[in-house]
């Protein structure tokens, strides 16, 4: 979305409902409409909105309309902002698009129904045809949904079986396997709205946790069954799945693309579609094509590079005829021929290739380098690996801030936490989510920067930034941001995210009159509701090693939420597996009701202290923000409490 857009409208939603040209001419219309006495109040909307051709007089009455707005907004005497008017809007036009629909002017319950519409929005039937493909493939064997599948991909029967989320939450462990432990997924027959939603909650958190972006979509959307939405999330899933393979841990013969140790690390760092890119032109080069291949769209339109790329993969299926095809849609029916003899699926058609589908054609080409990437097996090169630094612990946490960035915001998106932040520019954009208002934009340089001072002098800021908001920052400075200093750079990123959540226990804590939350609060909190429900488990500190079999914290969730732990899938905790297991039960419960949380299993088991302390802090924040009735222990705790420490209780009779 463009900087207009965003500077228009702030709402991410409502962002993704307008284009700049629909966005202009509802603000000249807001604005003409507020000049006539100063200001806009509700009452005032009906009237001046049926002398717009926006809103068709046609359809609607100046009863009708004023009915419908006050069902929406009761205060009559509220001031009205634009983006206020825009929802007013959004939903006059889908009740006038119900009524159209029908051919019967409903009531209320009908502008209810349709106020929640996609008015604005397609989806693409290839791209739709082509996941449903792919669904049934991969979860053709799952119990649950066999009942469903295989779905049809020419009818919409796919938003209906995603509206109690158990499909989305397995496709995303298809995707990345183990993400989602599906002892919490609710998968009765019948799934009541309490039910269903936690499995929406649980699916949305969870596709963050892998790296979707799903700042514009709400449990709601998922119920609603709203397709361009829902087939966004399906598709971000997939994207992730086909392109798991993008990165030297997995393929270590990707080093064949670079000619020595600094390359290597480049590589290291690019996101895999540009991976896939350079993978592409690597093997285009030991064909007779030219061209370099910049997109998944426009430059694959002829079906010329795809002739040549499997050519070279699978010459025993080489076809000469193909360069003869002076037809791009006819060269395009080959490709995909050649592509069935390679034991390749399409996911595209052949006028997804000449019209140039992005995603589909990116999905048949990960697909390919699946299958066959024509990389050496005995590579030389595979000793640069041995001479970089293999620290799994900076992995995660450079994984867990990413996700974390991004899941503020679409256009904060990064790839990589070394190489995206360099500039400074995301970070003062991603401190400004944090503390409003605490950047000085008027001396911070916009990208693209060329000036390598300018992005010093962003990075300078950051650290000003920091210092300001009380973070250790010993011996850091804005040039070590620019060079990519990997420990430093975490330093910093942890600090931020502690600082943002310790914000937001604050912001929330009213009776504590603005007192600064701090980790001792968060340890004593938690101890305080285990102990309440009953138990005596006890965290004596965020590096507690009794912490690593989990059961401290499933009794926290028990104590907030007391139907959310089922004791009988609960482990003794005392071996590696069964600390394992417990570990994935904790963040797919914490998950599910609400957590937005970007921990492993294996920071639990280890006793990750920060970890530790954002999952406590997440699980606070929550039980703070939801009303106390949906919270609150109801009757007494079970009496679950040290029966796991028993040898003599079975795991199946805890109860």
């Amino acid at each position: 979305m463009s900087g207009f857009v965003g500077i228009l409208v702030s709402d991410p939603w409502l962002q993704n409902q307008f284009t700049q040209v629909e966005l202009r001419s509802l603000k000249s219309h807001f604005t003409s409409m507020r000049r006539e006495s100063g200001k806009l109040i509700v009452s005032d909307l009906a009237s001046r909105m049926g002398k717009s051709k926006l809103v068709g007089d046609q359809n609607l009455s100046d009863e009708e309309r004023s009915t419908l707005i006050q069902n929406f907004h009761p205060n009559l005497n509220d001031e009205v902002d634009f983006e206020f008017y825009l929802r007013i809007y959004l939903n006059l036009q889908a009740h006038v698009n119900a009524i159209i629909g029908s051919g019967v002017k409903n009531s209320s319950s009908a502008f209810l129904k349709a106020a929640t519409t996609t008015l604005l929005h397609t989806i693409s039937d290839s791209e739709k045809s082509s996941y449903v493909a792919h669904i049934n493939n991969y979860l053709s064997g799952d119990e649950f949904l066999n009942k469903y599948l295989p779905i049809n991909p020419s009818s919409n029967d796919l938003f209906e079986v995603a509206k109690d989320g158990v499909l989305l939450c397995k496709l995303i462990n298809v995707a990345v396997p183990g993400t989602i432990d599906e002892r919490a997924i609710n998968t009765k027959s019948m799934l009541n709205p309490w039910e269903r939603n936690e499995n929406h909650t649980l699916c949305l958190n969870s596709a963050k946790a892998i790296g979707c972006t799903v700042v514009n979509i709400g449990t709601q959307d998922i119920i609603e069954g709203r397709r361009h939405l829902v087939l966004g999330v399906i598709s971000q899933i997939i994207k992730i799945q086909l392109l798991a393979d993008l990165n030297l841990k997995k393929t270590p013969q990707l080093v064949e693309l670079v000619g020595d140790s600094k390359d290597v690390e480049e590589l290291m760092s690019l996101p895999p579609e540009k991976i896939l890119l350079r993978w592409m032109n690597f093997q285009l080069k030991k064909s007779e094509y030219k061209k370099t291949v910049t997109n998944f769209s426009s430059d694959v339109k002829d079906a010329e590079a795809y002739t040549n790329l499997l050519n070279v993969l699978a010459p025993e299926h080489k076809n000469p005829s193909h360069f003869a095809v002076k037809s791009s849609f006819e060269r395009a029916k080959l490709v995909l021929e050649h592509a069935d003899r390679m034991g390749c699926r399409r996911y595209l058609t052949a006028k997804d290739i000449v019209e140039g589908s992005p995603n589909l054609n990116l999905a048949f080409v990960a697909h390919i380098f699946q299958h066959r990437n024509g990389l050496s097996t005995q590579t030389k090169q595979i000793s640069f690996l041995e001479n970089l630094a293999d620290d799994t612990q900076i992995s995660r946490e450079e994984k867990a801030f990413r996700f974390w960035i991004n899941s503020f915001d679409s256009l904060l998106y990064i790839n990589n936490v070394f190489e995206d932040l360099r500039d400074g520019w995301i970070l003062l954009q991603t401190l400004d989510k944090v503390s409003p208002g605490i950047v000085n934009w008027k001396v911070a340089s916009k990208p693209p920067i060329k000036l390598p001072f300018k992005k010093v002098e962003n990075c300078n800021q950051v650290v000003k930034l920091g210092k300001q908001l009380k973070f250790s920052l010993v011996n850091i400075a804005g040039n070590d941001i620019v060079q990519g200093n990997k420990k430093l750079i975490l330093a910093y990123l942890w600090q931020l995210m502690r600082y943002n959540i310790l914000q937001l226990l604050k912001n929330l804590r009213f009776h504590s009159n603005g007192k600064e939350i701090t980790d001792v609060d968060i340890l004593e909190w938690a101890n305080a509701k285990v102990r309440n429900n009953g138990c005596k488990t006890r965290m004596y500190s965020f590096r507690d090693k009794s912490l690593a079999d989990g059961i401290f914290f499933l009794e926290l969730l028990s104590s907030v939420q007391p139907r959310s732990v089922n004791w009988s899938l609960v482990t003794n905790g005392v071996t590696d597996e069964e600390k394992k297991m417990n570990a994935t039960y904790v963040i797919s419960i914490a998950r599910k009701l609400g957590c937005s949380i970007f921990l492993l299993p294996e920071d639990i088991i280890e006793v990750n202290q920060k970890m530790m302390l954002t999952l406590t802090a997440s699980i606070m924040h929550w039980t703070l923000k939801e009303p106390l009735h949906l919270n609150k222990p109801t009757g007494s705790p079970d009496n679950h409490c040290g029966s796991l420490l028993d040898d003599s209780t079975s795991d199946s009779s805890i109860e």
